[in-house]
């Protein structure tokens, strides 16, 4: 949440922060602001409640005079509401200094007390203008914006990005952060700073991550990185693996419907280079060291919301083929219940931004405890994959729509394939059963592309159910997973009620919620590879149909004993019990974008949710 990016170069720094702030829109924000020091050396300010297109207003009725040094700001709301007043920048040292942040300072309250007592005032509600009069007033002592900096975040609890700039100091940006993403772009003649790449990837494709607790200093021509105690900081460039144009559009209605269409790709370019002569050997693993991985006795998968379905659904397929027992935290529940972690511990964390704070404060505590952690990630550079032992990364490219399509077979994916490297290092899956689960997962992407036909079929089926107030899923064994995948979309994108059960317990309880014309959808069960379930899902189809649910069935090409019990069938391409989850969500996921779109809602940017939750 909240996008942050700095510039300091030739170029025009209103158009380059503009810029950067669209590529970041997707972060999620209810404001937005930048602050410019213009040729005269003056800082100017503007910023507006609402959508990016109201500071592009505010500019255009109010234009700022350009210069060579600016930042700016999308904000998510959290201390105060969305208003002009408390939308980023915030202003101190009498108008002179500029300071926007990403994240939660926990103390805010004594510090503001302290500097009313001291006779400063406030014209927000923010946290973050604390910030900026703290840096004010200790810029007025030292006279220089990194040092005040490094006196001052001594003194702030909780987790911060923050970025300045003084009109005193024309062509310097300097950046703070702790437990909030920060990264440096490297240009010529110009440098940039950035909340992800995607701030400055038009620009330039060389990068460098800030770690934690670090404060940089940017000008046209030169980067520095110390500690917060001023200690210089060696720092490690990296090239970002996309350009600008996979960060747009493309002609597609939505990012949503764009990335939907990327799965192919985003599931073939996971498993690019990791896999060689019908063996899966994981490039990323091999430093980790094959004893250690071999001398693992339990997995703990840590993650949120739509990451979390997919630590679900890759726990079957780790335990079937690694033989290594799995469990599945939510991330912001793990650490505050004391679990029982030990040196045979390994923790993989799941995120496809790399920095969501309550699944990193997870993977720290968790090594605090001795544990080992693997992260699975889609972002370079990102904190998460920096504070783990090693990271398998993922390659679906951006993802711009805050609900994740692409990033969530991606994940299955990366996690399969750990599975099977896993599996051979250990020596649990004979060889030819290893061929054959690799065959398989080769075929994925192609299988995928087969389920994008449907998409006329459910767009038709969203349109029918438009008014429709609440929907259930239900799914077994890796289709559980998917249900609730399934259930979250629809919540996410079309503001309804939904829910995901495993359908085992429906006798148990929510059969209850069954009544005439409830939309039911069933992820059926394969009657190939899983005749021991298919029979019972199907026995559970005809148990809600008899009292009036609707069904609509997301099953294989050929699954004969649906048909008389289902009022709507998608098919899917037959598969392995394990890779049916790849095949099965894509329908759910078209099907909430499309229900979304029959209510008139932005399918890209659902309301209160942000891309990246980077406070806990």
């Amino acid at each position: 949440m909240c996008g942050i990016v700095g510039y300091v170069g030739s170029n025009k720094t209103v158009d380059v922060l503009m810029g950067g702030l669209r590529r970041l829109e997707y972060r999620g924000y209810d404001s937005a602001g930048i602050a410019v020091i213009d040729s005269r050396g003056v800082l100017n300010t503007a910023k507006k409640a609402g959508k990016l297109s109201a500071l592009v207003e505010e500019l255009k009725a109010r234009p700022i005079n350009d210069g060579q040094t600016g930042i700016g700001h999308t904000r998510w709301a959290t201390h105060g509401a969305p208003t002009n007043a408390n939308s980023h920048p915030h202003l101190a040292d009498n108008g002179r200094l500029a300071l926007i942040h990403n994240g939660i300072i926990e103390n805010f309250a004594p510090l503001k007390a302290e500097l009313i007592a001291e006779g400063f005032s406030f014209e927000s509600e923010t946290d973050t203008e604390v910030a900026a009069v703290l840096l004010g007033r200790e810029y007025q002592r030292v006279g220089d914006l990194a040092e005040a900096f490094r006196t001052i975040v001594a003194r702030l609890d909780g987790a911060f990005t923050l970025l300045a700039v003084h009109q005193d100091q024309p062509g310097v940006v300097v950046g703070a952060r702790r437990n909030s993403p920060l990264v440096i772009g490297l240009g010529e003649g110009e440098n940039f700073l950035g909340s992800d790449v995607a701030a400055f990837v038009e620009y330039t494709r060389r990068a460098v991550a800030i770690g934690q607790d670090q404060i940089v200093t940017i000008t046209a021509d030169a980067v520095t990185v110390t500690d917060f105690d001023g200690h210089s900081v060696e720092t490690e460039e990296f090239d970002i693996a996309w350009d600008a144009s996979a960060s747009e559009k493309g002609g597609w209605s939505s990012f949503m419907a764009k990335e939907v269409s990327e799965q192919p790709d985003a599931v073939a370019n996971t498993l690019r280079g990791r896999i060689t002569d019908g063996r899966v050997v994981v490039p990323e693993l091999t430093e980790f060291g094959d004893d250690v991985l071999a001398g693992i006795r339990r997995i703990v998968i840590v993650a949120c919301g739509t990451a979390a379905y997919a630590g679900q659904t890759a726990k079957y397929a780790i335990e079937k083929w690694a033989q290594v027992p799995v469990d599945v935290e939510l991330s912001h529940e793990f650490r505050y219940r004391d679990p029982v972690l030990s040196a045979d511990t390994l923790v993989i964390s799941i995120s496809q931004s790399g920095e969501t704070m309550d699944t990193l404060m997870a993977v720290k505590y968790a090594m605090s405890l001795g544990a080992k952690a693997i992260s699975i990630c889609n972002t370079q550079g990102a904190t998460i994959p920096r504070e783990s032992d090693a990271v398998i990364y993922t390659h679906a490219g951006p993802e711009v729509a805050v609900a994740s399509t692409k990033a969530f077979v991606a994940q299955i994916t990366a996690l399969y394939l750990f599975a099977l490297h896993l599996a051979r290092v250990r020596g649990s899956l004979p060889e030819a059963e290893q061929a054959a689960q690799v065959a398989e997962l080769q075929a994925v992407p192609e299988k995928i592309a087969t389920v994008l036909g449907v998409e006329d079929e459910v767009r038709q089926l969203a349109r029918w159910m438009s008014d429709t107030r609440a929907v259930l899923f239900l799914g077994r064994h890796v289709g559980f997973p998917i249900a609730l995948e399934g259930a979250l979309k629809l919540k996410e994108l079309a503001y309804i009620h939904a829910e995901g059960f495993a359908a085992g317990e429906l006798k148990h309880g929510p059969i209850a919620l069954i009544e005439p014309g409830q939309p039911v959808f069933v992820v059926v069960p394969s009657p190939r590879g899983s005749a021991h379930l298919h029979p019972k899902v199907v026995s559970n189809i005809q148990e809600i149909r008899a009292r009036g649910a609707r069904i609509i069935a997301i099953a294989e090409v050929g699954d004969a004993a649906v048909l008389p019990f289902a009022d709507t069938v998608i098919h899917i391409p037959l598969a392995a019990p394990l890779f049916e989850p790849l095949l099965a969500v894509v329908p759910l996921q078209m099907f909430a974008m499309e229900l979304a779109r029959a209510k008139g809602l932005d399918v890209d940017q659902p309301r209160n949710l942000a891309k990246s939750v980077t406070v806990e």
